[in-house]
């Protein structure tokens, strides 16, 4: 009897512990909502969460992504509602989904350990981490019998090997780096050392027969566009202009683009952007319609200008919500799981909805002669360079192929984020400058981020499905503030402004200290994340528009802040600009 008692208290905990079971299918965020039905028993990356790992001595497996990411999708159904798969991740770890877009400084410090190990980074994002909150290995994408193979390996090892794991995994987390007494002070002719370095990077780096940065697959690189004409603005400079025109005509020519309805692709996976994977984020149409609003001006090309109004209005057609701000995303699937099944058609449907003359032209523009590039058909893009007059039929071919386009379903990520939406701000205040008509949705976008997300105890994520979501991070902070100034500008509201310098201020108080900066508040990795400087992803570097806002915004509380930020981190500029294109434009604004 007494040796029965003591196996039961020795074993009590096991027994106590709740089995691990799926708590995503009422989440929020749409994109965890879509993994709550998967066998995998996934759940929310928390402290709850990382306190089970440690109680039962088992590595997190992370796995991030997004709604509109492709291969994400893929990899759920391959591996993640594999009943196999599911169950011996399931006994061996603890499952963690993650939308990235809803944790972006997780996101952040988890990419940045995938680079260092593995010399690359992507979605979906695979990191095993040890229950003191060590990353120890990352994976992406893998077919499932090659996924099942890696985790199968690296439970074994953990099972013989833990502690060596784990010791390994905690010596290999870099410290934090030493604490920095910073002037504020910063030499404008640094600035344009800077600059000219960032132009003839890019240019080194730059496809000067297809447009864009890239041998392989193409993106956009907003971040990259809008610093190089910010100083094509402040220097001409003949070959840079050359080279942008060609990357912007490139961008909206061919297959980038939808030109039936406006907006950009994610992104091409080819360099001749003629095979775009079909996700649309707000954060590139944003980005790029204020790109190529810049560079009707800067480039002398106002059908540029027609084209940011058509990227534009994609937003207000397609992603706006009824509160006035803007969701994420738009699938790259259609409802039947179809990549591509929104914007793709094949010659008998053409051929119906068209009359002879305009298939015929259809047919020469689109290459219709050629093989399509796709299983279900092709995609409208100008193969060949129409004359005026084509044009002018091709845009009432779209408009009748976009009717009927309508009734096809197109998925979309309802979450509306503040960050996001404040680089939706930033655009259409710009864009109202010139247009009146954009001054509304201006405003709707204002007042869902004024009225809605802002609170006194400060800047809340978004919300999703009705929720408001927990505190915002720093690319939220910076976005919105960024945003709130340039419709200052465009309503000269002196609340607004105001409004965009308390965040600016929030901001440098939780986001900015002696280490430099942090991404997030609530970090539940062992170590924090700190960064000299911040380089460029697909959005701008928040720490940097956070910089230029307070530059813009004036004061000497701001501006000696902003110029201590920008005095550091020049060894890491010296190594190579190209993905700090945002620091680097912000020096061009010191003088």
């Amino acid at each position: 009897m007494r040796t029965l008692l003591l196996v039961l208290l020795l074993f009590a905990p096991a027994l106590q512990a709740e089995p691990l079971a799926n708590r995503l299918r009422h989440h929020p965020s749409p994109y965890l909502a879509l993994h709550g039905t998967d066998p995998t028993a996934w759940q929310e990356w928390n402290a709850e969460t990382v306190a089970r790992a440690r109680r039962e001595n088992k590595l997190l497996f992370v796995s991030l992504g997004y709604f509109s990411c492709h291969w994400c999708h893929v990899m759920q159904k391959e591996s993640y509602r594999d009943p196999e798969i599911a169950a011996f991740l399931n006994a061996h770890f603890i499952p963690v989904k993650v939308d990235r877009e809803l944790d972006p400084a997780l996101d952040a410090q988890l990419q940045a350990f995938a680079e260092a190990t593995r010399g690359q980074s992507g979605w979906p994002l695979n990191v095993f981490i040890t229950p003191e909150g060590y990353p120890l290995f990352a994976l992406l994408y893998a077919p499932p019998a090659e996924f099942l193979q890696a985790v199968q390996r690296l439970a074994a090892r953990w099972d013989e090997e833990g502690p060596q794991l784990a010791r390994l995994a905690r010596e290999a987390a870099l410290p934090p780096p030493p604490p920095l007494t910073v002037e504020a002070r910063f030499a404008p002719a640094i600035g344009v050392l800077y600059q000219q370095r960032l132009v003839e990077e890019a240019l080194a780096h730059a496809d000067v027969l297809q447009g864009g940065f890239g041998k392989v697959s193409k993106f956009p690189h907003a971040p990259q566009l809008a610093a190089l004409l910010a100083i094509e603005g402040r220097k001409p400079n003949p070959r840079l202009a050359e080279f942008l025109r060609l990357s912007l005509d490139q961008m909206a020519r061919l297959g980038l683009r939808d030109h039936v309805a406006g907006g950009f692709f994610r992104y091409t996976v080819d360099p001749d952007w003629h095979t775009p994977h079909f996700e649309k984020m707000l954060y590139d149409n944003a980005q790029l319609a204020a790109v190529y609003l810049d560079a009707s001006r800067l480039l002398a090309r106002p059908e540029y200008r027609d084209i940011a109004y058509e990227t534009l209005d994609f937003m207000l057609e397609n992603l706006r919500d009824v509160s006035g701000g803007f969701v994420t995303s738009t699938s790259a699937v259609d409802e039947a799981g179809r990549e591509g099944g929104v914007y793709l058609w094949d010659k008998a449907e053409l051929a119906r909805l068209l009359d002879a003359a305009d298939y015929s032209l259809v047919e020469r523009i689109w290459g219709l002669g050629e093989p399509p590039s796709f299983e279900l058909g092709y995609l409208p893009m100008a193969r060949i360079v129409p004359t005026a007059a084509e044009t002018a039929r091709l845009r009432a071919i779209h408009a009748r192929l976009k009717a009927e386009r309508a009734r096809r379903g197109l998925l979309r990520d309802e979450k509306l984020l503040a960050g996001l939406n404040g680089l939706a701000l930033a655009a259409l205040a710009r864009a109202a400058q010139d247009e009146p008509r954009y001054r509304p949705a201006a405003r709707a976008v204002r007042d869902f981020l004024v009225q809605r997300l802002m609170t006194d105890q400060g800047l809340r994520k978004g919300i999703a499905s009705g929720q408001v979501l927990g505190p915002a991070d720093l690319e939220d902070y910076a976005y919105v503030a960024e945003g709130l100034l340039a419709y200052a500008l465009l309503d000269e509201s002196l609340g607004d402004r105001e409004r965009a310098r308390t965040l600016v201020t929030r901001a440098w108080d939780l986001f900015h200290g002696p280490h430099g900066w942090t991404l997030d508040t609530q970090p539940l990795l062992a170590r924090p994340y700190y960064q000299r400087i911040v380089p460029d992803g697909a959005t701008p570097a928040p720490a940097a528009v956070l910089i230029r806002t307070s530059w813009r915004l004036g004061g000497k509380p701001l501006r000696t802040r902003a110029l201590r930020a920008l005095n550091v981190g020049y060894e890491i500029l010296d190594q190579g600009v190209f993905w700090y294109a945002t620091q680097v434009a912000a020096m061009g604004e010191i003088q």
